[in-house]
Parts: C-alpha cells; sequence; structure tokens
C-alpha cells in the first residue's frame, strides 16, 4: 500500500532537521573560532550564515504554504530559527536543542555550566546570559520551572528574551513568525 506521503514527509523532515543542524553548527563554529578571525572575516562569514538561514526560512514558508501536515512539526525548527535571526538566543547549542525539543539535554547543560562556574571555568556574564537563554527555551518547552528559576529569569531577562518571549506566546499561525523572521532577516542584513 502506498504510505500517502508519510515517508517522504519523514525524509523531508529529517532533511530538514540536517540543515539547521549544519546552519546552527556553522554559527557555532563561528563563534568559537572568532579570536582566529580578523573582524571582517568574522562578519562576513556571519552576513553569510544569516542569509543561508533567511533562504532556509524561505523554503521553509513555501513547504508550509503547501503542506499542512508540515506544520506542527516544523514550528519548533521555525522558533529556532526566528530565534537565531533576532540574536534572542546568541548560543546555537541552545538553539540546536530549541529546535530539537530536547529538554533534558537542556538542563544537562545547565547542570554543567553550574558546575563550570563553581571552579571559575565560566564567567559569570556568559553564564547569565546562557542560563537565560537555557531557561527561556525550557519554559517555551512547557517544562515547569523552579521558583528559583523562575526568579532568575524576572531579574535577568533583557529586551531580546521578552521580544522572543512575546512573539512565541503570540503564535496563532506560522504566518506571524514567518512575518517577524522575514523582518528580522532584514534587519540583520542592515
Amino acid at each position: 500500500m502506498a504510505s500517502r506521503g508519510t515517508t517522504e514527509t519523514s525524509k523531508l523532515k529529517q532533511n530538514l532537521e540536517e540543515q539547521l543542524d549544519r546552519l546552527m553548527q556553522q554559527l557555532q563554529d563561528l563563534e568559537e573560532c572568532r579570536e582566529e578571525l580578523d573582524a571582517d572575516e568574522y562578519e562576513e562569514t556571519k552576513k553569510e550564515t544569516l542569509e543561508q538561514l533567511s533562504e532556509f526560512n524561505d523554503s521553509l514558508k513555501k513547504i508550509m504554504s503547501g503542506d499542512m501536515t508540515l506544520v506542527d512539526e516544523l514550528s519548533g525548527m521555525q522558533l529556532a530559527i526566528q530565534a537565531a535571526i533576532s540574536q534572542a538566543f546568541k548560543t546555537p547549542e541552545v538553539i540546536r536543542m530549541f529546535a530539537k525539543k530536547q529538554p533534558r539535554q537542556l538542563r544537562t547543560r545547565l547542570a554543567e555550566m553550574d558546575r563550570d562556574l563553581m571552579v571559575g571555568k565560566l564567567p559569570r556574564d556568559l553564564y547569565t546570559q546562557q542560563k537565560l537563554e537555557i531557561l527561556t527555551a525550557l519554559r517555551k518547552l512547557g517544562e515547569k520551572l523552579t521558583g528559583e528559576d523562575e526568579m532568575f529569569l524576572s531579574t535577568n531577562a533583557g529586551t531580546a528574551l521578552s521580544q522572543f518571549e512575546k512573539v512565541s506566546t503570540d503564535l496563532g499561525s506560522g504566518d506571524k513568525v514567518f512575518a517577524l523572521a522575514s523582518v528580522e532577516v532584514e534587519k540583520a542584513k542592515q
């Protein structure tokens, strides 16, 4: 019997996830190698990666407008792209885990960061930024946060994370995400 597109949908989803992983890895590698690159080379490479994210976003838009069975499965990836483009999240690793809906891995990363902060391996400002990103991602994935975590979020959340919270809460359809992501891509290009 015919799969009625189930196999094709699964393969398409896998290919899209691999493409998103590649782009997120590219961003992560760029950040890790930032010290080795001159400023122009870094900015050019980052610009190219953001353009690739924009093209990927356009492809997702076309797919979602023509195949409604993919909308729910792709919404996590779309939010991840929007977060990367708007710079709400600056840590590609967190973006990747959020897109793949991996709360356990996010919590493990948070525990590793706590340890690294205690032994002086992670600067306080970087710890605060990444903890904010992880807690926001966990909240958006429907995970229950402790009172201490909620307090940390309310005390330290900046405008970028607040914007991400508002956008992802207001999502009634994929069109809103695409519209915002398109605006953010245009801002990033300028």
